[in-house]
């Protein structure tokens, strides 16, 4: 899932690179959710781990 908001941030700035505002403000913002998806899913897999412990 990492990956998937590395691609976007890229897809972002290159997108704003060569003026594409739109897209990269879209590419952006995709990026932000699924980085927050991911550190949400990250810390609820801690608590699990730290749980079955």
């Amino acid at each position: 899932m990492l990956r998937w908001t590395l691609i976007f941030l890229v897809i972002a700035i290159v997108a704003a690179v060569f003026g594409f505002g739109g897209i990269a403000a879209g590419a952006a913002s995709i990026a932000k959710i699924i980085f927050f998806i991911f550190l949400v899913l990250l810390i609820i897999s801690f608590i699990a781990g730290l749980v079955k412990r």
